[in-house]
């Protein structure tokens, strides 16, 4: 007959209530779920992030227990949210920063049979360490081209194995594996995370930087346009104004004939090729 568990590992009974008290810490509960990443990849998070960021590797079932203990009017949507084996995060940064930083933070994985090539994939050449045998006909297969030497396999010229975009085949992936050849980039995205009980899905987290830098870049340069334009001045526009305005004032006393230290040179330039395109049309006019 099933009976209810009364008692629970000590490893799974901290991570229980690691995650009822971490909420009241923090600002931001992050989820990301752990079928499109590997463990690999957190390591270098929790040392990069390890005094912003409290991360935890937890099962759906705990994690949704846990929550399902806390008086947060949003916790429920993010409960629902949790499947299969997730990730938490909990930190003061903004749910929108954090995931920017994580995407910038990718590393270079071993490929699996099925993944796609971030780049393109290099083998270079020299001794690879491995001795002879059913491996030829893989690196054969692969375009790679080798020879024996001293008992190990020596690849005899730098190969391309893949292109990036291509899908890296099982076999390949084996080979690039025991080259330690590691042609995936991964980073990670959150799923969804809660802020001042504001739940936000993935699609509300995703932000192109690049975009929005270029779009400020160029509300700047207009708005920076206008205001020379318009003679607005600020302290950021000042300098061109007055340089504008100097070269307006220039134009206008040259135009006049008004003499300044400044002006004089080009004033009696301008004067001197009017009186000689005069002369030309009076000789024109005498000589009829």
């Amino acid at each position: 007959m099933h009976q209810n568990r009364t008692k629970y590992p000590q490893k799974k009974a901290q991570m229980y209530q690691q995650v009822q008290e971490l909420p009241k810490k923090y600002k931001v509960v992050a989820l990301v779920r752990m079928e499109k990443v590997r463990s690999s990849q957190l390591l270098p998070l929790r040392k990069k992030f390890k005094n912003d960021v409290e991360i935890i590797s937890i099962k759906d079932k705990v994690a949704q227990k846990a929550l399902a203990t806390l008086k947060m009017p949003a916790i429920e949507k993010m409960i629902d949210k949790l499947v299969g084996q997730c990730v938490l995060m909990f930190t003061n940064m903004s749910p929108h920063k954090l995931n920017i930083l994580l995407g910038k933070n990718k590393i270079m994985l071993a490929a699996r049979g099925g993944d796609k090539a971030s780049i393109d994939v290099i083998i270079k050449a020299g001794n690879t360490g491995i001795t002879p045998g059913p491996i030829l006909t893989d690196f054969k297969e692969a375009g790679v081209a080798t020879k024996i030497d001293q008992g190990t396999v020596w690849i005899t010229k730098d190969s391309t194995a893949a292109k990036k975009g291509d899908v890296i085949s099982t076999k390949l992936a084996t080979l690039l594996s025991k080259l330690d050849v590691k042609p995936v980039e991964a980073g990670i995205i959150l799923n969804a995370a809660m802020e001042e009980n504001i739940v936000y899905n993935q699609e509300e987290l995703l932000i192109d930087v690049e975009k929005y830098r270029e779009a400020f870049a160029k509300a700047h340069q207009e708005a920076m346009s206008l205001s020379i334009e318009i003679g607005y001045i600020t302290k950021e526009n000042v300098s061109a104004i007055l340089a504008r305005a100097a070269q307006h004032a220039r134009s206008l006393a040259t135009e006049s004939g008004y003499l300044t230290e400044e002006t004089k040179k080009q004033t009696l330039q301008k004067a001197h090729a009017q009186a000689t395109a005069l002369t030309g049309k009076l000789k024109n006019y005498t000589s009829q």
